[in-house]
């Protein structure tokens, strides 16, 4: 951020209004404490992050804790939304491609899951605002109250991980499928619904807290562009806007809060392995 080209007294100055003159801009740098060195600004906002203290943000001038808790539970709800989606549709479908392997409905999915894990989350946003916003008029185009607002993000989000999540879920369900405990359970009578329930899919678990681990930390730290497309006002947002006006504060607060989250998530995951599997070692 300070290698880049600009300055954040300069750019604050210019979005009020004011004249940026030589001396009002120096006097600005060093009410913002930007006249010292790197280093020295670094060192000093680590000092404060451990008293809890985050810094006030150039743009708003509101403390960087209360921008984060502000459009944090934006982000979470939206996160928890696509989440919901994925596991809903690609678990089923993924079951339904391994069961059918190498069948016409099988190669039908892989298609469509090869596609949609190929479409750019930005240029998907696109075409479903131009479809179901513009065209049918069935969602807002920007972001009001109201369950409408979140949907047509979710799906964003969600369709690039849906495909991916029904490649990972065929793979390691033939995988089970062709184990010897499946074979025995055939042997004994024990019906395909009740094999895929009873045994396949709690053994697939595994697998599938993985890939929700991984998508939760990415979707709280790499859904900004997306935020920013449907004006939903969450924390990737807020950090987009953030690097916009070279705001230091905010983007040091952000990046240490989805370091943390994504500490935090994967440990819980690595918690629920030993919940789901007793026999893996904690």
């Amino acid at each position: 951020m300070n290698l880049a080209p600009g300055d954040p007294a300069e750019a604050i100055l210019t979005s009020q209004g004011a004249v940026v003159t030589s001396e009002v801009l120096e006097s600005t740098r060093v009410e913002m404490g930007l006249d010292k060195p790197f280093l020295v600004q670094y060192l000093n906002w680590m000092k404060n992050c451990l008293k809890g203290d985050f810094g006030i943000s150039y743009s708003t001038g509101v403390s960087v804790k209360e921008e984060l808790f502000k459009h944090l539970p934006y982000t979470i709800t939206l996160t928890a939304t696509a989440m919901a989606i994925t596991i809903l549709v690609s678990i089923p479908i993924g079951i339904i491609a391994a069961i059918n392997k190498d069948k016409f409905i099988d190669y039908i999915i892989r298609t469509i899951s090869f596609i949609g894990n190929s479409i750019p989350g930005f240029f998907l946003a696109l075409i479903l605002l131009l479809v179901f916003s513009l065209k049918l008029r069935w969602f807002p185009i920007l972001s009001e109250s109201g369950i409408k607002s979140i949907i047509l993000p979710s799906i964003t989000l969600a369709i690039p991980m849906i495909s991916k999540y029904i490649r990972q879920i065929r793979v390691v369900v033939i995988e089970e499928l062709e184990k010897d405990y499946v074979r025995g359970a055939r042997s004994r009578g024990i019906s395909e619904a009740g094999i895929l329930y009873f045994n396949v899919l709690k053994n697939i678990m595994i697998t599938i807290i993985t890939l929700v681990g991984l998508s939760i930390g990415s979707l709280m730290g790499g859904s900004a562009v997306i935020e920013a497309i449907f004006v939903w006002p969450g924390i990737g947002s807020l950090a987009l806007n953030a690097i916009f006006n070279r705001d230091y504060p905010v983007i040091q607060g952000y990046v240490l809060w989805m370091a943390i989250i994504f500490v935090l998530i994967n440990l819980i995951t690595d918690l629920l392995y030993k919940f789901i599997d007793p026999r893996i070692e904690a």
